[in-house]
């Protein structure tokens, strides 16, 4: 039985999220629901489209126009006492933006400006949430540097984003995302455009910053290799839903939602036999028309009358782990 911290950082209850556009209401998000713990690496995993990082963004807000919070509760528990995200003001989400909860975004070049030094960059964020002065920031900007193991960091902290390579500007943006020393660290599938290589090194130094730093990290991925070498829970997302959700070793050697039996199917397990590999059946579907009951009932070996008409419920299976599927419902 595994055993996990029960201090909450943050519980996100029934988020709804929706993109207005001219083809219709995209339902993005639909009654997602979830905890992380502290010290922990939580994961939500799932194909491109599933609403992971709209999942992340809505944390603190970051949904732009034509998106919109519908529905939801999300709440961040800080030192002083919880809050609610969706009851704050800008300026007081300003200051837990970059502070206390910090984004690693996939496209390091997009997240730095071109017009400054990455020294700059890197004091300006602690500069802007006044926990150091500029001389100071500047300092600790190297000792940044040197703790996401940039090579030759007084020279490169004078550096512009293009004089350095995709992994050095990741590194950077780690470093950023670091400058304040947040409670809660979000990392948006950090490696995808890095070659295999540097994405071994990133997630090494990931893992290695969230032990010194004592972080608690959500990681975003679609890579189950990644979900199984980093990440103590994992919660499986389909077409805006949260499917199944528990400890990461216990998902992987048992998978109960046919959908997560079809990814673990689809990629080398590291905890299971696999003797082919198998594609899902089907495509994902229109989120403008989803289909009722169970969105993924049309792709589903185990497909039953009640999948057609009627979402599923979330089941408590117990020891953390929750299934949402009428194979489950007694």
């Amino acid at each position: 039985m595994t055993i996990f911290p029960t201090k909450k950082v943050i519980e996100v209850k029934d988020l709804h999220v929706h993109f207005y556009t001219y083809a219709g209401v995209v339902k993005a998000i639909s009654g997602v629901s979830f905890e992380i713990y502290e010290g922990e690496t939580f994961c939500l995993v799932g194909e491109t489209g599933c609403g992971k990082s709209v999942t992340s963004r809505a944390l603190t807000r970051l949904i732009e126009s034509p998106g919109r919070i519908v529905k939801g509760r999300i709440i961040f528990y800080r030192d002083s006492g919880p809050v609610d995200i969706m009851t704050l003001s800008e300026e007081e989400l300003r200051e837990i933006r970059g502070r206390e909860i910090a984004y690693i975004f996939q496209d390091p070049t997009a997240a730095l400006d071109p017009l400054y030094t990455v020294g700059y960059q890197i004091a300006e964020t602690m500069v802007a949430h006044r926990t150091a002065d500029w001389r100071e920031a500047f300092r600790k900007a190297i000792n940044i540097l040197k703790s996401v193991i940039m090579p030759d960091p007084e020279r490169r902290v004078k550096n512009y984003p293009h004089e350095l390579s995709g992994g050095m500007r990741q590194r950077v943006v780690i470093g950023v995302s670091l400058s304040n020393r947040p409670k809660l660290l979000i990392a948006d599938e950090p490696t995808t455009n890095l070659d295999v290589t540097i994405q071994a090194q990133i997630l090494d130094l990931l893992r290695k910053l969230k032990k010194n730093e004592q972080m608690t990290l959500l990681l975003i991925t679609h890579n189950m290799g990644v979900v199984a070498e980093m990440c103590t829970r994992v919660a499986v997302m389909y077409a805006g839903k949260i499917v199944e959700l528990g400890p990461v070793i216990d998902v992987f050697k048992d998978p109960r939602h046919p959908y997560t039996r079809g990814l673990l199917r689809a990629v080398p397990n590291p905890l299971g036999k696999v003797e082919r590999l198998e594609s899902i059946p089907g495509t994902v579907p229109n989120l403008i028309y989803p289909p009722p009951g169970c969105r993924f009932h049309p792709r589903c070996p185990y497909m039953m009358e009640v999948c057609k008409s009627k979402e599923p419920p979330m089941v408590d299976l117990g020891e953390g782990r929750k299934v949402a599927c009428w194979l489950y419902v007694k």
